[in-house]
């Protein structure tokens, strides 16, 4: 499927994906800046989040719609970026087609198989309660709770609670769509694949445990050096302190070779 997107200026082409909990407008306050800075800024919505509505029981592939939506917008090189699920689908999007990817960012990454800690546990059986009972304004607020950190604006909270509160009503209409088989597989060889991969690992300040060891794993396992902490964020570190993000966002790409755009007849 073609996912919606919201782009913004020209250049080298940085895709941005986000988080489980959110939809493409946890990136509206970083395409000014990005399209400013002379990149071609592009804001996906991945299946089931957001306006990419997914018909009941359609297995769904976010890393094929990615490309296949990148194709459609001409952008055969570019930047992946990514925010927990959306760090998630950039790897998985980079093994299936690496020699399209120039650069990864990637924040809040956990891989699947780490054991959960007791705060993330916390965090989604709070959530699975209030759906159990139909009590979606619970589960939205057990979100926010998690996923943002303590000193999170009201702007950024109110924003996280709107993007969440309709992520769930998907959710609750539709069921959570079946998932193709994973590109990465059940061991760190397909990472190990990427090890050439220009790539930058991130974590918020004050994210859960579970996301400050997986991004340290997933840091050792691309040779990506020492993960960088975002201060003052949680879970959500992109949509909590913009500007740090776009700052970190921007030196990468500056130290990657010069991008040349390519002609189409």
């Amino acid at each position: 499927m073609l996912l919606p997107f919201t782009e913004a200026g020209r250049g080298r082409p940085v895709v941005l994906l986000h988080a489980r909990p959110t939809d493409r407008t946890m990136w509206d306050a970083h395409l000014p800046p990005l399209a400013e800075a002379g990149v071609r800024a592009i804001a996906l919505d991945l299946p089931g989040h957001g306006d990419a509505v997914v018909p009941d029981r359609r297995e769904v592939a976010p890393w094929s719609d990615v490309l296949d939506t990148l194709d459609h917008l001409w952008a055969d090189r570019f930047l992946l970026a990514g925010n927990s699920l959306g760090a998630l689908v950039a790897l998985q999007a980079a093994v299936t087609a690496p020699e399209r990817v120039e650069g990864l960012v990637l924040v809040g990454y956990r891989p699947h198989d780490q054991p959960a800690s007791s705060r993330l546990d916390a965090a989604w059986e709070a959530e699975r309660k209030a759906l159990a009972v139909g009590d979606l304004d619970a589960a939205v607020k057990a979100g926010v709770e998690a996923w943002t950190s303590a000193g999170a604006t009201e702007e950024v909270r109110t924003h996280a609670a709107r993007m969440l509160h309709r992520q769930l009503t998907e959710q609750l209409t539709h069921g959570e769509p079946p998932q193709a088989a994973d590109p990465l597989g059940t061991g760190p060889a397909a990472l190990r694949t990427l090890k050439g991969v220009p790539a930058l690992v991130s974590v918020g300040e004050h994210d859960m445990p579970d996301f400050h060891e997986g991004g340290a794993g997933l840091a050792r396992e691309l040779d990506a050096g020492r993960t960088t902490v975002i201060p003052a964020a949680g879970h959500l570190a992109p949509l909590e302190q913009p500007a740090a993000f776009c700052a970190l966002l921007l030196d990468f790409v500056r130290r990657l070779p010069p991008y040349s755009s390519p002609a189409h007849g």
